[in-house]
């Protein structure tokens, strides 16, 4: 077994390289540009959204009040007749900084829990190939599994988690040589 403490290097190593990836894919690839779409006549609908003045939040249009309300007619016919929205709620005035600060921390967080992992199956002084086999698969599982429950429950793009499930490989595969490289 090898203690977390002894894995810091590879942590925060892989946690740079993959902030460093990250990054690359955003300002410089821009694949994800087309992961929004655009609103015509989006400050019209900003301003009429402005006057609810709604916290930052999750948001479900028409959403019912209880279990026996969504068996409604009048629920059913607002359902039926549509739009159904699902939208999300940000403040204004909203800073990268803090956003690739917290991003960060999470890189952290998943290259600590793959260390873990690999710290309970593997010894000091494993092969690369075992090291790299489990952190990268841990990393993978952290930096992309949860986003395929929006595809299925919220009618998220496909196409976009599959763009983020691809980002996660390389993230995955970045720590995964990380580790395999500075494995004690």
């Amino acid at each position: 077994m090898v203690s977390v403490a002894t894995l810091w290097a590879p942590i925060l190593v892989s946690a740079v390289l993959v902030f460093i990836i990250s990054s690359m894919i955003h300002m410089v690839l821009g694949y994800h540009a087309s992961d929004f779409g655009k609103v015509a006549r989006q400050s019209e609908l900003l301003d009429a959204l402005r006057v609810f003045n709604l916290p930052p939040g999750d948001y479900f249009l028409p959403r019912p009040d209880s279990s026996a309300a969504a068996q409604s007619p009048e629920y059913k016919a607002a359902v039926a007749k549509g739009p159904v929205v699902l939208f999300r709620v940000m403040p204004g005035g909203m800073t990268m900084g803090k956003n690739l600060a917290m991003w960060f921390v999470y890189t952290v967080i998943v290259g600590l829990v793959a260390g873990y992992v690999a710290g309970l199956a593997l010894g000091p002084g494993a092969d690369y190939r075992p090291v790299f086999r489990v952190t990268s698969t841990v990393a993978f599982a952290g930096y992309t599994l949860a986003l395929w429950q929006d595809v299925i429950w919220y009618s998220r793009s496909a196409v976009t988690a599959a763009k983020t499930t691809f980002d996660g490989l390389l993230f995955a595969l970045a720590t995964g040589g990380v580790f395999g490289w500075l494995w004690p």
